[in-house]
């Protein structure tokens, strides 16, 4: 496919879709397809010949973002969206859908929820049939593949993604362009490039919905870094858990190769790349890269020492690219608009935007992306609408188990890599979780701990009887039977984990204590020195006959 058809597959899609005013988006993202959205859009079809439409105008798309009140569909003559929507609201969504009057619920796309936001990973969101390449197309999709691969050198590409000032999105938030550059300049070949889709953290569904609602984004973009570093071969790693993200994955490889934006000699470049699809059996630890290279060769998820580091010696010993989901899905829109571009969002170093899943105790639970150093206040209370019914703030945890616990004094800290981690918390991949004044800390500092101790691949000491020691003084901390000498005993542990482990999983695990221990101390020290869980949540509370918010 050259240029001039790709602007006429653009074309063509454009003009089909103003002929269908009565288009429906049913959302279908994680939260709504929770809600039976699924089963709405199917009802629709069944009903549309009786409401004046086909089959073909209900779409299924991806996450809209406001989870809350999923499901959420949007009918295209009005531009209206509706929330709560039920599989018995079908009649109703039929008539909005052709203009007329109708009892369903506006969700009002006024509030800050939505316009707060800057989205760029998640542009095509909700807007766009994942599984039609002609979608992606017609949103601008591929425009920058072909523009690089006619107009400009690899070295080129890899300069802009370094003035763009992207960071790794998966955690550590490493310097994009720098990563791309090392595996450029590596001896060796073949090189690979590797999409890493193994979302563990819990509650975190950023890279999936990445990969359900725009996989030909991921695709787009590991392509152009494959003609960055020089790699011929692409793997994208999914866990097993996301099935339809796999179904659309492999649905948009081959609607790709079919129009040789895949493939051999794509575009007449006389470059050739393909991609293929590797399951992830659902170990956490198997998100450290060399523990995925592992799996992808057939072996146990463990991690091993660095260096060597993938960029030199990776997969099948050869010069590896690993990013993430997100990572991946932000190179289309910096080729297409420049590096001064997205370098004029964010603060410091910490450039861009950043999509978050904002759960917990807070209003407006769902998707969401903003553009780096926004405050934790203003995500929390402007974006998510504050703390649900008449509960109050207490803290909020950011990046997952390595994360850790941010209380309520902290809340103008802007959200980016380095205030984070100076507050003893990190980006991560993008989990925020918000708490209110019925939560433990130690609980959740238990929670935290539990994952780490059962995800453990167990290849090394610290870790593998670390976060075991750790979880156990913890619970007894939770049961009222520690006593001071265990919260010391406690810190001792955390450093020693932190400092020894071989990789990321151990050295981060404990952040969460650290930072319960750091900002929440008092709450700790009533469990040890009065027998009691402030939050009421805890064992003793139980043992003590109190009543509990568990």
């Amino acid at each position: 496919m050259n240029r001039e058809e790709l602007e006429e597959m653009a074309r063509t899609e454009r003009e089909a879709c103003s002929r269908r005013p009565r288009c429906i988006r049913v959302c279908t993202g994680t939260g709504c397809i929770s809600a039976q959205s699924d089963r709405l859009a199917a009802a629709l079809r069944e009903r549309a010949a009786a409401g004046g439409i086909t089959p073909d105008d209900v779409l299924e798309v991806g996450c809209m973002g406001l989870c809350a009140c999923g499901p959420l569909v949007q009918t295209e003559c009005s531009g209206n969206v509706y929330q709560n929507v039920r599989i018995e609201d079908a009649d109703e969504l039929l008539k909005a859908a052709q203009g007329e009057e109708t009892s369903l619920q506006r969700c009002n796309t006024g509030m800050p929820f939505f316009t707060r936001q800057k989205k760029i990973v998640l542009e095509n969101a909700g807007r766009i049939d994942p599984e039609r390449i002609e979608s992606y197309v017609s949103n601008q999709g591929y425009h920058a593949l072909l523009d690089v691969l006619h107009n400009l050198r690899p070295a080129q590409v890899i300069e802009i993604i370094t003035a763009s000032g992207l960071r790794g999105r998966g955690g550590a938030g490493y310097p994009t362009g720098l990563k791309w550059a090392t595996v450029a300049k590596a001896a060796g070949t073949p090189k690979y490039v590797i999409c890493n889709g193994d979302e563990g953290d819990p509650g975190a569904f950023m890279d999936r919905s990445v990969m359900e609602d725009d996989p030909h984004r991921v695709l787009e973009g590991m392509t152009l870094g494959a003609w960055a570093v020089g790699a011929s071969q692409g793997i994208v790693y999914v866990r097993a858990e996301y099935p339809r993200a796999l179904k659309r994955l492999k649905t948009a490889i081959s609607r790709a190769e079919r129009h040789n934006l895949l493939g051999t000699n794509i575009a007449g470049s006389g470059f050739s790349f393909s991609i293929e699809l590797r399951v992830g059996a659902g170990a956490f630890v198997c998100g450290e890269e060399t523990a995925l290279i592992a799996s992808i060769q057939g072996g146990r998820g463990t991690p091993r020492p660095r260096p060597p580091y993938p960029a030199q010696a990776g997969l099948w010993n050869c010069p590896t690219l690993i990013n993430n989901v997100e990572t991946w899905a932000s190179v289309p829109a910096i080729l297409r608009s420049g590096s001064e571009w997205y370098a004029s969002m964010g603060v410091g170093k910490s450039r861009g935007t950043k999509v978050f899943c904002l759960t917990g105790a807070v209003c407006n639970t769902g998707l969401i992306e903003v553009e780096i150093g926004k405050t934790l206040r203003e995500i929390v209370f402007d974006i998510g609408g504050g703390i649900r019914g008449s509960g109050t703030f207490k803290a909020v945890q950011t990046g997952g188990p390595s994360g850790g616990c941010i209380p309520e004094e902290l809340l103008d800290t802007p959200v980016d890599y380095e205030s984070l981690r100076s507050l003893g918390s990190i980006m991560g991949s993008g989990g925020m979780i918000v708490m209110d004044q019925h939560s433990c800390m130690v609980d959740v500092a238990r929670y935290f701990m539990e994952f780490c101790k059962s995800e453990s691949c167990g290849k090394c000491i610290p870790c593998r009887a670390g976060t075991a020691e750790m979880a156990l003084l913890l619970r007894k901390i939770a049961e009222g039977l520690a006593d001071a000498a265990d919260v010391q005993r406690l810190e001792r542990l955390c450093e020693m984990v932190q400092e020894t482990s071989l990789c990321g999983l151990g050295q981060s695990a404990p952040n969460p204590v650290r930072s319960t221990l750091r900002y929440f101390r008092d709450e700790v020290m009533a469990h040890v020195l009065e027998k009691r869980c402030p939050a009421g949540v805890c064992p003793i509370t139980r043992q003590k006959g109190e009543p509990t918010h568990a």
